[in-house]
C-alpha cells in the first residue's frame, strides 16, 4: 500500500467505517494488513513523537536518550498491542461465540489493525499537540463504533452477540497498547 492509499484508507475508516469495512472484506490480499497498514502507521506515530519531542512537546529539554526511549516505548506498545489484541480476540472468539463458525487469524488481524486507526491518529495528534490530552481520551470511544461496524461486516457476528463481542474487543484493542507501554516503562525504570 502506497502512502496515498494509506492516507485514503485512514480517512475512509474514520469517516465512513461501514463502507471501509465492506471494501476490506472484498480485498483478496491476505497477510498484508501488517506490512501495508499497521507497520507504516506505527512508523508515522514514532516519527510524530520524535518530532514532537524534538520541538519540546512534553519535555523541558531535549535529551536524545529520553527521546529514543519514549519512541521505543511507543513502537513496542503499538506493535505488541496489535499482536496481543489479535491473540486475545482470537481466543475470545473461540470461547464466546458458540454459534459462530469462527474467523481465520488474517480476518482478526484486519479487524484489529484497521480498528487501531483511531489509536494511531490519536498518538500522532498527542505527540504533536500534547496539551490536548483530554480530547484523546474522549475520542478513543470512537473506536467502539469502528469495531462495531467491523464486527458486523468483516467478522459477521450475529446480532445477539454483537454488543458484548464489540465491547470486549474494543477494550482489548484499547487496553493492550496501554498495558504493554506500562510494562515497558516499568522495565525501563528498573534498568536505571
Amino acid at each position: 500500500m502506497k502512502y496515498k492509499e494509506l492516507f485514503n484508507r485512514l480517512v475512509q475508516i474514520l469517516s465512513t467505517p461501514s463502507k471501509a469495512w465492506e471494501e476490506i472484506c472484498q480485498e483478496e490480499e491476505s497477510g498484508q494488513v501488517e506490512s501495508s497498514y499497521v507497520y507504516p502507521m506505527i512508523t508515522i506515530c514514532g516519527i510524530a513523537l520524535f518530532v514532537g519531542l524534538l520541538f519540546g512537546n512534553g519535555v523541558e529539554e531535549f535529551d536524545f536518550q529520553i527521546t529514543l526511549t519514549k519512541c521505543c516505548g511507543l513502537f513496542i506498545s503499538l506493535f505488541g498491542g496489535f499482536f496481543l489484541s489479535t491473540y486475545l480476540i482470537e481466543g475470545m472468539e473461540k470461547r464466546l461465540l458458540t454459534d459462530h463458525p469462527g474467523n481465520d487469524k488474517e480476518t482478526i488481524k484486519k479487524l484489529v489493525g484497521y480498528s487501531m486507526t483511531v489509536i494511531f491518529v490519536l498518538e500522532i495528534f498527542a505527540a504533536l499537540f500534547p496539551s490536548f490530552f483530554i480530547i484523546r481520551w474522549i475520542l478513543q470511544f470512537y473506536l467502539i463504533y469502528i469495531v462495531w461496524e467491523g464486527n458486523k461486516v468483516l467478522m459477521q457476528i450475529s446480532e445477539k452477540q454483537l454488543l458484548s463481542y464489540t465491547l470486549i474487543s474494543s477494550v482489548i484493542i484499547l487496553a493492550s497498547p496501554v498495558v504493554i507501554n506500562y510494562v515497558f516503562n516499568w522495565l525501563s525504570q528498573m534498568a536505571k
